[in-house]
């Protein structure tokens, strides 16, 4: 136990520093993964903190939702019969990573080129550019079944985006804007100037930012943002609501073959990103310290 705090002092501000950083990150890539609660994201988070942080053996890296699966996972609830047909999907990945760190699969991540992973994250960085610009200039609509490239509406990815600058809302457009700005900015000139702006995480400045221009231009009329462009995070008045949040998967769908596909889909692609960055982490250590992989694949299955 001793050992466990005896970096206390520089680990406590750390994880505050994280906490600011992940609380945006986690409500962000729940909107944007389509889940029908975000309070899904902060779960995500919690989980990612505290399970697979105590069964993890990896000293630097932090667990949560992912940004990469963004795409698959958005694809997955739109295809899916019900969004508890998902979590049903998510529970196999599970399973399946935590017996790839059984069968000692972890060496795999020393074989996957790393072509092969940029490829696949940047390809996935695009379809969320192309898929988030409507939001970028305040389009808001029923956004059902656009993951894919063919949309329900009869649009695609790009006639979707030709046909959002017919509703431009110019207070989402300055919000996005100055959102960019502040994080390019933060990290391009004042990190490396003034190293002691690490503290403060740009993402987190990014929403304060975001918040005042919205309430700013609230009494303003035509400038500000209706409710359909505002994110509604969940309250709950009772621990009878709280639980209200939580959605258990259906196992009535344990013969979908969309639910096998979409299940072995997660656990792959989780696994490789989570092997390499766990690989990229290690690399960071100043204390070369090594992760055991099939340890870390346990842990993530878990969680």
């Amino acid at each position: 136990m001793k050992k466990l705090f005896q970096n206390a002092a520089s680990d406590f501000p750390a994880s505050v520093v994280v906490f600011l950083v992940a609380l945006p990150l986690c409500l962000g890539i729940a909107l944007g993964s389509n889940a029908p609660n975000l309070f899904a994201g902060i779960i995500g988070g919690i989980v990612g903190g505290i399970v697979i942080g105590s069964l993890s053996g990896s000293q630097l890296s932090v667990s949560g939702p992912a940004a990469g699966l963004t795409a698959i996972v958005a694809t997955a609830i739109g295809k899916l019969p019900a969004y508890e047909a998902f979590l049903l999907a998510v529970v196999i990945a599970g399973i399946i990573q935590v017996a790839f760190g059984f069968l000692r699969g972890g060496f795999l991540g020393d074989y996957v080129p790393n072509s092969v992973i940029k490829g696949m994250l940047a390809a996935i960085g695009l379809i969320l550019i192309l898929k988030q610009f409507p939001h970028l200039v305040g389009f808001e609509k029923d956004f059902s079944g656009d993951e894919a490239f063919f949309q329900i509406d009869t649009n695609n990815t790009f006639s979707e985006i030709l046909y959002a600058v017919n509703y431009i809302t110019p207070t989402a457009i300055l919000i996005g804007i100055v959102g960019l700005g502040i994080q390019i900015f933060w990290e391009k000139a004042l990190v490396p100037k003034w190293p002691v702006f690490k503290l403060i995480p740009a993402p987190l400045v990014v929403v304060l930012a975001g918040i005042f221009i919205a309430m700013a231009f609230s009494k303003s009329g035509v400038f500000a943002l209706s409710q359909e462009q505002l994110v509604n995070i969940p309250v709950a008045s009772s621990f009878k609501g709280f639980t209200s949040f939580f959605t258990s998967p259906n196992w009535s769908f344990i013969t979908n073959a969309d639910v096998w596909i979409t299940g072995v889909t997660l656990a792959l692609v989780a696994s490789l990103e989570s092997l390499l960055s766990i690989e990229a982490s290690d690399k960071l250590d100043p204390y070369k310290r090594v992760t055991d992989n099939n340890r870390e694949l346990k842990a993530q299955g878990v969680g």
